[in-house]
């Protein structure tokens, strides 16, 4: 598999995250939702920081965070075109352009959102608005979207601890970058010996 290729993973899944995020973002008021099935919702947040809603305090916490992505997509760059020279195995390549085009994603919401678009609560955001966009570049939201409540319901009463009060699973909301990012880390979870096969050694 060459680089071209990758590229072509790479953009494919940068449109598809991209056109269902501004769908979203300029159809959805904030924690609007739809239900598809039973299992499954169309839900708009936005995430302000990392994965599962942690952040970094401080004023500057959000721009730190948006930096490091920065870099760390510098990284997943040149580890790419790195493993791509090396002729690495298929598996791995596409396990890295996965999580290449998740991070890119994602950090095209951090920096660029903020700036493109109003704020979405209680209103349909729009774009380049005369009012101006909701937050400074480096400082935009991520918006996901994607939730399955499989399990909701109130837990059995004899269950320790935890009976008799609501559970949810599975509770995240998120989007096609962090499905891209999940799927290239669980590749590599899975297939690591394939990834990362041992050299033979030479007597």
């Amino acid at each position: 598999m060459n680089l071209k290729k990758s590229i072509w993973i790479i953009v494919v899944i940068l449109l598809i995250d991209q056109i269902s995020k501004i769908y979203i973002k300029t159809n959805f008021k904030l924690y609007e939702s739809i239900e598809v099935f039973s299992w499954f919702q169309i839900l708009f947040i936005e995430n302000e920081g990392m994965a599962w809603g942690a952040k970094i305090p401080g004023d500057y916490g959000k721009i730190i965070l948006t930096v490091f992505r920065l870099f760390a997509i510098v990284g997943i760059g040149w580890w790419l075109w790195d493993s791509t020279r090396k002729k690495a195995p298929k598996i791995l390549l596409v396990a890295i352009s996965l999580i290449f085009a998740g991070a890119m994603g994602n950090i095209i919401d951090s920096v660029f959102y903020g700036v493109i678009f109003n704020d979405s609560l209680g209103q349909v955001a729009t774009a380049f608005s005369e009012s101006g966009g909701y937050a400074p570049l480096l400082k935009g939201k991520v918006v996901d979207m994607l939730y399955f409540p499989i399990y909701d319901d109130i837990l059995p009463s004899w269950i320790p601890i935890w009976g008799g009060e609501r559970f949810v699973f599975f509770e995240p909301v998120f989007n096609i970058a962090d499905t891209a990012i999940s799927t290239g880390f669980g590749i590599l979870l899975v297939f690591h010996k394939k990834a990362f096969p041992k050299k033979e050694k030479t007597s």
